[in-house]
């Protein structure tokens, strides 16, 4: 890492997860695990390599890719601690075995909430049906296009 680009401390990570809705703390989620697995791919290779060569700049490149992982699952348990501890939600990422960001059968995201018949999403309160615009039941078989 260059001297002049510090990575963002624990703490002003875990104060910028305050605004954050619930659908983007978990995109976050599976940015940090995109991330995780790419550098770890990487690392994998480049160990190798520095291993065959006897490459130290490799070997010094990889330890710092290692502190980097390190951040990254840390950043991850802070979003958890948000979600959980501060929101009072479940934790939802991990749920049957699907990562955050992974698409469903029914064609929606994982660890996004889902809306219905053009309604918008609410975190867990209940609202009544939204009307779509069509004038067309989504139910009646009708053509349209129903959101």
């Amino acid at each position: 890492m260059s001297a002049s680009a510090a990575p963002i401390s624990p703490t002003r990570f875990a104060a910028a997860l305050e605004s954050l809705s619930l659908s983007s703390l978990y995109a976050k989620v599976s940015e940090l695990q995109n991330s995780i697995a790419h550098l770890e791919a990487s690392n994998a290779e480049l160990e190798e390599y520095a291993r065959k060569e006897d490459d130290t700049e490799c070997y010094e490149a990889l330890v710092e890719n290692k502190e980097v992982v390190e951040r990254m699952r840390e950043r991850i348990g802070l979003v958890r601690k948000e979600v959980v501890e501060v929101r009072g939600l479940p934790w939802m990422p991990e749920a049957e075995g699907v990562e955050v960001g992974e698409r469903r059968a029914d064609g929606g995201v994982e660890g996004v909430p889902v809306a219905s018949n053009g309604g918008s999403a609410n975190n867990g309160t209940t609202q009544g049906p939204v009307n779509n615009g069509t004038g067309a039941d989504a139910e009646g078989g009708e053509e349209g296009v129903f959101l």
